[in-house]
């Protein structure tokens, strides 16, 4: 129907009930039509005239009232009430008189015809239109509060949507045995897998948008051992401010289930490192660099300037960036390689910016472990010609992106980022710049984690492959690692190695075993296989080493390393000699230089 048959069709059937309600109420009060023709006549004019302009004015005409709620009834009880007022104040007027009885019953006769005219819409369309649609999946909705009932009703009332939902759980005891929607609250979670049978269940929404990851993990272990496909909602600020929709459930992720409750930020602090100011990010556009982009822009700095050797990569951050704050600040992308020395140099004097963050790094220990001269290049020499430069020029605060794998180091790829660290606190006992180290874990979903690996290994129907059944990690999301990163700039004051309550370490199998879950198999489908462990992994990693364990928190979640310089004195100049070493000899080399006594360190000054 056109809008304007639309319009036309609603003020023709109010026009029919306001002078219905008229002359019914004289009927049902005084057994006449007409008490007074003079009178029926102006406050049926009156009365006319009133709710056609309210109702313009309230939007009564322009309503999809196939998905009209209270909202809508509130709009018609302010028409017709303030309508009824006017032609009473009318007939006080002009008649003397006011005829309360006959207005209060016209009053009601009024709400009952405009609200049932309206709500029939939706009755019709919910229980003869939608309900008779084929096909849809009976869904079991986790969850009877703000956020269940919101998912409930946008599938009840999409026409599009496959799911149906038939049950509530909550462990909300005032809510047993309660209905919301219609839709009964079938238990709590402890009951879940009785009620995916008694309820003949096809998909599950997890609909509770604050909940911990301790609590998700709870409920989706209880999901999991109905093998029935489950879904979330999105998180709560999305529901807070309304852009929730039924399209955006999605598919629990590993994240979902290891990540942290996510870190309170001090937002002024880092404004106030990062607020108007110029900042280079190396390796931008690599997972954690281009992460720490996203995170840097919205607190606006002047000049964000984004270094990275990929072009291909670069182009992608820059265009994410360019998307979302063109104008907003300065975005000046660069290809360069930190190994060439001439090159950062002339960056950094060109730009001279006021932070750095270095990400620019080669991580991936297996391949490491057989380039180490390469690893030396990169991640030794790089972070030396990054760090030298940013000195030169005056850089406020430099940030290296660390590893874990840099504490007592078994491999090339970890002892390199150990030299890194000593390159850039030893800078920091002459240098005017704040340097500062970040360590974390690993990081899930980052390009070279295990997550991809595992996802393609059971999208080829498996089996997922595991070094060791004792295998433990720590493991932190991508925005997780970059807060750090940016809320450690803000604290630090120079040499500190900063690191992150990442929780308790995770088994590889059971991560592999998640993963497989949530991909809608079973371990007997998806099976595991262990090949043993490969050249330079531990079995365990560490966090901090036995000399730089603190028990203080600078900020919540976050630790502070004790600052040894005593054991990096002289190292900036010690590690020119180590490329001179063949590539048999250099991973020895690098052992034996990370674990240097102070007093041969200090000779070498």
């Amino acid at each position: 129907m056109t809008y304007r048959k639309r319009l036309s069709s609603l003020i023709f059937l109010d026009t029919l009930i306001v002078l219905g309600s008229i002359y019914l109420s004289t009927l049902i009060l005084y057994n006449t039509f007409v008490i007074d023709e003079a009178i029926i006549m102006l406050s049926s004019a009156i009365l006319l005239a009133m709710h056609h302009l309210l109702a313009m004015a309230r939007g009564l005409y322009h309503k999809v009232w196939e998905y009209a709620s209270i909202r809508e009834l509130m709009a018609i009880f302010y028409v017709v009430t303030l309508s009824i007022a006017v032609t009473a104040m009318a007939q006080l007027v002009i008649f003397g008189t006011v005829y309360i009885r006959a207005l209060a019953v016209a009053w009601m006769l009024h709400i009952l015809l405009i609200g049932g005219s309206r709500f029939a819409w939706r009755i019709i369309r919910d229980e003869f239109i939608k309900g008779r649609s084929k096909g849809q999946k009976r869904t079991l909705v986790v969850g009877a509060g703000a956020g269940g009932a919101m998912v409930a009703r946008q599938l009840q009332s999409s026409d599009a949507s496959e799911l149906n939902p038939v049950a509530f759980i909550d462990d909300d005891f005032t809510k047993k045995n309660m209905q919301l929607l219609g839709i009964p609250v079938a238990g709590k979670v402890k009951h879940l897998k009785e009620v995916v049978e008694d309820y003949d269940i096809d998909h599950i929404i997890i609909a509770i948008p604050s909940l911990t990851r301790e609590r998700l993990n709870e409920i989706f272990s209880k999901c999991s051992e109905t093998k029935v496909k489950t879904q979330i909602i999105p998180k709560f600020e999305d529901l807070a401010t309304g852009k929730i929709s039924v399209s955006q459930l999605r598919d629990v992720e590993v994240e979902d289930l290891l990540g942290r409750d996510p870190i309170d930020l001090d937002m002024d602090s880092i404004a106030e490192t990062i607020g108007g100011r110029t900042v280079l990010i190396t390796g931008a556009g690599g997972s954690i660099g281009s992460e720490i982009c996203r995170q840097i822009a919205p607190f606006e700095p002047e000049h964000m300037i984004i270094l990275g050797h990929g072009e291909n990569s670069i182009y992608q951050i820059e265009r994410d960036l360019r998307n979302r704050y063109e104008g907003q600040f300065t975005i000046t992308p660069i290809i360069a390689d930190i190994k060439d020395r001439d090159r950062i140099f002339e960056i950094m004097k060109q730009y001279k910016p006021d932070v750095v963050y270095h990400a620019a790094a080669h991580k991936h220990v297996p391949l490491m472990e057989f380039n180490p001269r390469e690893a030396v290049k990169n991640n030794v020499f790089g972070t030396k010609n990054v760090a030298d430069a940013a000195d030169e020029h005056n850089v406020g605060t430099f940030v290296l992106v660390s590893t874990d794998k840099a504490v007592n180091p078994t491999n090339v790829m970890g002892a390199t980022k150990r030299v890194a660290e000593m390159i850039i606190q030893n800078l920091s006992q002459r240098s005017e710049t704040r340097f500062l180290a970040v360590r974390f874990g690993n990081v899930l979903g980052s390009r070279g984690s295990v997550i991809p690996l595992f996802k393609e290994q059971i999208r080829q129907g498996g089996p997922v492959t595991v070094t060791d059944p004792e295998m433990t990690r720590y493991f932190m999301t991508i925005p997780e690692a970059s807060q750090l990163v940016i809320q450690a700039g803000s604290l630090a004051r120079g040499g500190e190695i900063f690191v992150l309550d990442m929780g308790e370490p995770v088994k590889i199998v059971d991560l592999a075993k998640n993963l497989i879950k949530l991909s809608g198999y079973t371990h007997d489908e998806i099976g595991i296989e262990f090949t043993g462990i490969r050249p330079g992994e531990k079995m365990y990693e560490e966090l901090l080493g036995e000399d730089e364990i603190s028990d203080k928190q600078v900020f919540p979640k976050i630790y502070i390393g004790k600052c040894t310089f005593d054991n990096v004195r002289g190292v900036h100049q010690a590690v020119d000699g180590l490329l001179e070493n063949n590539e048999d000899q250099l991973k020895g080399e690098l052992m034996e230089f990370i674990e240097v006594k102070p007093e041969e360190v200090t000779e070498l000054a």
